[in-house]
Formats: structure tokens, sequence, C-alpha cells
């Protein structure tokens, strides 16, 4: 999430469908691979063999129940700072191209938030964390997790499961039943085929909402065209919010899957891998349209309701990107974002009760529906995502100088002074990110305030959500540059859009960030301004001082090193080199270097920017 402040961070989804099964893979196919379950000893009914385990933790008392057998494995319930991790090496064989790690979890806690993520149960497969859960997942019973770790294909690796507690008040992380099944699945890419595919998905979306706005159904589509040489035999949509559930009871439903053959959800539910008909060579398109159901949760959250007003950000499910590493499934994180998807098109239509409004990505038009009602119909070219609102909001409306259309649409308890300050510092914020880095793309932009949002603000195109601050609507709106026009893979390079956008909002608000290098302070050796959100969600204390702070000094730094007028070309050449497409870090370090005679090793290293 893109906060400011930072943060420590419903029915059941079924699908169905009847198309034709997977074609064969053309680099390993289901006959090259004897289906497996590769974890030893998951049930613990054997003792300790072969898992690593602190003492005590694998056990039959204590107070806890087994989910099946007599015996399980317990983490944590100390009520003090404390992390333990059960483990064990696991291998998955090179020619099954499926995996899908399972796992039946019971959380209990005696924290009493139901919004903030105090003590947490990472999963992990090597160095990657593929799911995390937390003392905001306690329920009575077990559930079963499934996650899709097809990825690690061929890998011999460490399964691990850490707990995590802060120093007060206890969370126990119970688990039972661990398996993990490998089959014959998946065509990865062609080695060294470094283009991100599924290309220019075009979505089309028509729901309709109760009464209050909280609840939507209807059908969604989207159509894609492989870019990649090597075919396309699947797409996976990642339906984010069904995080906010308890999988396999979700807020996010898909059914009647057409245009391929859905599999179970994976990744705690918000993935869904969808077999194609047939492997799409490169440049042929493929469509696959589904039933939609949307069910919004309580709370002021980026997926939430706060009293008669929702909030209604990642509910619509996008397509998975593709590339020479393989599909990136990333779990959700709270503490950032996970969000990486490319420039796409949408058309959506939002049927709804007249009396509430319905600010949206992309530009609205408003027309008659039936009694008592109206269809709100929003387009968006070359945007990664689309959220909206509906509530009784109050909205008012100015143009800024360059001719963007702006509304501020405030809930119940703003001001009339604090909405109209908002709008002043939206109309201001917009034009002075595109006089840097390039024209606003997008038509209008809606503003969204509620200052009981708990993570500050967050960012969607043409869409945001703040509190009443100055600061923090320039950075949530310099986001429409850095994420929205120039893409980045937020998981796994989270500094390319925080740290930037937070420099371009201390431009934008006449802050020079002079020195502020000086106060730099590092908590380990592992510690970089480039880590990925797996080490931001272990160290989640740091995340905000590191990748918004130290990430925007480094940027300064640069600045002065090159100079002012050398720093702002740089910038506006490699937003519109990268306009629409997708940014790393190895490509601005690049193009940092091109602009200078100054080796720029020394800094990289002193500043921590790897990649």
């Amino acid at each position: 999430m893109k906060r400011l402040l930072h943060a420590l961070a419903g029915a059941a989804l079924f699908v169905t469908a009847g198309a034709a099964a997977l074609a064969t893979p053309n680099v390993a196919s289901a006959a090259d691979c004897t289906a497996a379950q590769v974890v030893a000893n998951g049930g613990f009914e054997s003792g300790t063999s072969p898992w690593t385990a602190p003492s005590g933790a694998i056990t039959g008392g204590g107070g806890q129940s087994a989910h099946s057998g007599a015996s399980f494995a317990w983490l944590d319930g100390y009520g003090s700072t404390h992390t333990e991790t059960l483990s064990q090496s696991v291998t998955l064989p090179a020619g099954c191209g499926a995996a899908s790690l399972g796992f039946w979890l019971h959380v209990d806690t005696a924290e009493t938030s139901t919004s903030t993520a105090y003590d947490k149960l990472a999963v992990g497969l090597g160095s990657t964390t593929v799911a995390t859960y937390s003392n905001l997942d306690a329920q009575a019973g077990y559930v079963h997790k499934t996650v899709d770790v097809s990825a690690f294909a061929g890998q011999t690796v460490t399964l691990s499961f850490t707990g995590a507690e802060d120093s007060s008040l206890q969370t126990r992380f119970v688990l039972d039943d661990v398996t993990l099944d490998v089959s014959g699945g998946t065509t990865p890419p062609q080695p060294g085929d470094p283009t991100r595919t599924p290309a220019a998905p075009a979505y089309t979306v028509d729901l309709s909402s109760d009464a209050s706005g909280g609840s939507w159904t209807g059908h969604e589509s989207v159509t894609f065209t492989n870019a990649s040489a090597a075919p396309l035999n699947e797409v996976y949509l990642r339906l984010w919010d069904n995080y906010h559930g308890s999988c396999p009871s979700t807020p996010i439903t898909v059914t009647k899957v057409t245009g391929g053959t859905p599999s179970a959800l994976s990744v705690n539910c918000t993935a869904l891998r969808i077999a194609l008909p047939a492997p799409l060579a490169q440049g042929q398109s493929g469509t696959v349209g589904f039933d939609l159901g949307i069910t919004v949760p309580s709370g002021a959250d980026r997926f939430g309701r706060d009293g008669a007003f929702a909030f209604i950000g990642n509910a619509l499910p996008v397509l998975a990107v593709r590339d020479a590493a393989g599909w990136h499934l990333d779990p959700y994180t709270n503490n950032g974002e996970s969000f990486y998807s490319l420039a796409s098109d949408f058309t959506v239509t939002l049927d709804h009760p007249s009396s509430l409004l319905v600010p949206a990505t992309g530009t609205s038009v408003d027309t008659p529906g039936s009694a008592g009602r109206t269809v709100t119909r929003a387009t968006a070219s070359k945007v990664r995502d689309f959220a909206w609102g509906a509530g009784p909001f109050t909205r008012i409306s100015g143009t800024s100088p360059a001719g963007v259309k702006v509304n501020v649409y405030s809930v119940a308890g703003i001001s009339a002074a604090d909405a109209q300050s908002m709008l002043s510092t939206a109309v201001s914020a917009v034009d002075a990110h595109a006089q840097r880095f390039g024209a606003y793309p997008y038509g209008e932009l809606d503003a969204v305030i509620d200052n009981n949002f708990w993570f500050g603000g967050m960012e969607y195109p043409g869409f945001v959500l703040d509190l009443v601050s100055t600061t923090a609507l320039t950075h949530e709106i310099g986001h429409q540059w850095f994420y929205g026009i120039v893409g980045d893979d937020e998981y796994n390079g989270p500094w390319l859009d925080e740290a930037f956008t937070d420099y371009a909002t201390d431009l934008a608000l006449g802050k020079t960030g002079s020195g502020c290098w000086n106060s730099v302070s590092w908590a380990s050796s592992a510690e970089r301004i480039t880590n990925s959100m797996t080490y931001w969600d272990a160290n989640s204390s740091r995340y905000s001082t590191v990748v918004y702070g130290y990430g925007k000094c480094a940027l300064h730094d640069l600045r002065r090193l090159l100079g002012d007028t050398a720093m702002a070309k740089l910038l506006r050449d490699y937003a519109q080199s990268h306009w629409y497409g997708v940014s790393t870090t190895a490509e601005f370090k690049a193009a940092a270097q091109a602009a200078t005679t100054v080796d720029l090793t020394s800094f990289w290293s002193q500043h921590r920017i790897d990649g």
C-alpha cells in the first residue's frame, strides 16, 4: 500500500468450466512426470524427522489438537518478542510443471486488532516467501491453505514456516498435514525470453450493485495477446482481494469460466490458473470470461467499507505477468504492494442506486438506468488496474491550468474547507508532476478523502484514496507517473515507485532533501533500498524508513552529483522511454550512468542500490 503513515502491517469462491483440456507442453509434458507428494512426515506423526524444529514444537498436547492423527506443529504463543522456524528440505522434480503446497493452519491469538498484523507466519521456499499469515487470520478451527509453487520445479529448496511475535499478546500458529504435490502441467517461457506476456489486455466489465454499493455482481471478460516466442498454454488471474477473506471463504467469487479450464485457487486464494483450450503462438489472441461477485468487507481500507462509503480497490481480477522468470505469483502484502500488471484498457459499466456517487478510474459518463438507478460507464486506456468507490459522497470539482479535470469526493465528516484545500492540492500537484515527467494522460483525476484510512493513502490509475494531507495527496498523485505510467514489479522492486514518488513529492513541494542522507543507519548488512517485499514483510518496521526515506534521499544525492538540470532531464527522458512500459533498477542505473562521465559504481554501492 502506498502509505505515508507506515503501519505494521463473503461467499466461497468456486470455479467451473467445460473447456478442452490443456494441450501437451513443449518443454515438459505430464508423461515426463510421476505425480508425487514430496513432503516427508507432513502429519508430524513420526516425531521430528526430517524436520528441523524448535524444541517442543512438534507435539500432541499443550491445549491444542491435531487436524488428523495425534500430532501437530506449534509455533510461537509466548506473548513476547520471539521468532522460531520449522523447516525441511524438499525436491521438486524437473519434469513436473505443476506443484501445490498445502497445509492446515489454525491461528489463535490474544491480539484484539482487526486491522494490524502484529504477529506473522511466513511460509517460504528457499529465500522466497510464498505466503504470509498473521493474527488477523485467527479462527476457531483449522483452515486449509494452498499455494501454487510451480515456479520451483526442478529445484531442491528448504520449505520453512517462520513464526514471529512482537513484544506483547501471544499468537499461536498451529500446523498439520503439510503436503507438496507435484504433477505434470505448465509450460515455462523459453530460457532467456524476457518478453512480458499476456500483452495488451482489454477488460470489459458489467456490474450491478445492491442498495448500499457494498455488493456487486455481473460479468468480466479479458482479451489478450501472447507477445512471447514461447507458446502461452495458460493464464493466471490475480484475485487480490481474497486476501481479505479466509480462504476458501472469500469476498471475490468467480464462476462460469469460459475460454479455458480453471484449476483450484492458489497463493492463499489470490491466484486462479486457467488452462487455455490450445496453446497461443506469438501474436495470437485469446479471451477468458467469467461471472463475478464482489462483497466489500467492513473497514476503512483500500478494499473496505467505512459506514455508508465503499472503497473498491484491486477487486477486479487482472492478468498476472509471465516473463523470463516465469509467472509472477507473489503473495499479497498488506505492508506495501504486490500489484504487477501491464498497461491495459478497461471498459467498466457500473449500475447503482442514483443516491450513490461512484468515483472511478478513467473518464466516467452517467446515464439514467431503471427506476432510481444510474449507470456509470467508465473507460480508461493504458492503465494497470481499475478502482472505484460508492457512497453518498460530497463532490467538488476543478480544472488545473493544464486542463486536467479534478474531482474531490469527501466522506461525511470532512469539512468544506478541508475538501477545498485538497482540491487545491490536487490541482497543483497534477500539473507540477506533469511539468517534470510528461503530460497527465488519463483525462480526469478523482481523489477520495477519508480521515479514517489507517494506511494514509493509496493510488490507482486516475483514482486515489487519501487523508486530509497536502504531502500525502501530492505523493499519491505522483504515483500516477511512477507505478501508473512508468510501471514496475511492485513486489520485487518497490523502491522504483515509492522512492521515485517521494522524490517527486519533495520537488513538487519545494523540498531539497538537503543533508537527508546524513541520517542513514542500516539495520543489517542485508538491508538494501532495492530489497523486495519478501524482505520488508519480514522487517516491516524498516519498510518506510528505507524504501521511502533512504530511497528518495539517494535520488537527492544523485541530483546533487549530476546537477539539477541533468537530473531533471534524466528523469523526464527515463519516464518518456518507459511510458506505459515497465522499469527496472538495472535500466535506471544504466540511464543514470549514461547521463554523466562520473563512474557511478561507488555511488550505487554506498547507497545500497543493487540490480
